[in-house]
């Protein structure tokens, strides 16, 4: 549906308030905004606005709300609503659970998981931290203490948390407490937000048998904590890797070449321990 007149000239009034519209994004839509009251003349100020703003969407450097407007006014549809899917918020409380894990940037741990039968939803967002509706680039900067994280809902017929649990260890460094990968700083760190008891008894019990089997050298850091109050992100972060697929599949193959090469360094290890062993038996 497009967008009525009213609808985007109250999107560029609460682009110019939000705090997480950079300054010279600001001096633009208060731009447009002074013209179209000047002279009432919509359509030629979002012409305008859109060729200013079009060098930096083309390079991904909009402020995340800053670039859902973009989208919206050259005719890109959104598929968030309010940067929450329906299906997130209709929850059927007998066979629905909810997980969340940090993992690194919430870009990388949506494909894992979207794509597993019974996985109904996935939200990234930031959790963790001190500061209410906290902005990509307040937690980008590491001023609030969230971490970037995902929200999953699945069916529990379908797929177990312990399944999901296992997918997290796959997919991540848990040894690695300052970030993830080439994602550094305690935004990135890896945590894992229990919903109640049963699920911490299978988190801490995984984590157990991890540390226990010998694939990591160096401890087993990832955290395992009540869940706090889960911010959506913005709507630019939700589902990336459909939204930039050139984009996340470089990150993602940076990603998957640090997890194949600790696998391989994980397995001589094991067999050149065993190979002493059996030598000194």
């Amino acid at each position: 549906m497009e967008a009525s007149q009213e609808e985007l000239i109250s999107d560029i009034y609460n682009l110019i308030v939000n705090p997480g519209t950079r300054e010279w994004e600001r001096s633009l839509l208060v731009a447009a905004k002074n013209s179209i009251e000047d002279t009432a003349n919509l359509k030629n100020q979002l012409d305008k606005l859109e060729g200013e703003l079009r060098p930096l969407a083309l390079r991904n450097n909009l402020t995340p709300d800053v670039a859902d407007f973009y989208l919206k006014i050259t005719g890109e549809s959104v598929i968030h609503e309010n940067g929450i899917p329906l299906k997130h918020l209709e929850v059927d409380q007998a066979y629905q659970e909810r997980a969340i894990f940090a993992g690194g940037c919430f870009w990388c741990m949506v494909e894992p998981f979207e794509k597993k039968p019974g996985v109904i939803s996935i939200l990234s967002g930031y959790t963790g931290g001190t500061v209410s509706h906290p902005t990509y680039d307040q937690v980008h900067g590491g001023y609030t203490g969230h971490v970037e994280a995902v929200e999953i809902i699945f069916d529990t017929r379908l797929i177990s948390y312990q399944s999901l649990i296992d997918l997290y260890w796959q997919i991540t460094d848990p040894t690695d407490a300052l970030g993830q990968f080439q994602d550094r700083g305690s935004q990135y760190r890896p945590v894992i937000f229990v919903q109640d008891e049963a699920q911490r008894k299978i988190a801490e019990q995984s984590k157990q048998s991890l540390s226990d089997s010998g694939r990591y050298q160096k401890p087993i850091i990832t955290e395992i904590k009540p869940a706090a109050t889960f911010w959506p992100a913005e709507n630019y972060h939700q589902e990336f890797y459909k939204k930039q697929p050139k984009r996340y599949k470089r990150i993602k193959r940076a990603r998957n070449q640090f997890l194949r090469y600790q696998q391989l360094k994980s397995r001589l290890r094991i067999r050149r321990e065993a190979k002493n062993k059996t030598g000194h038996d």
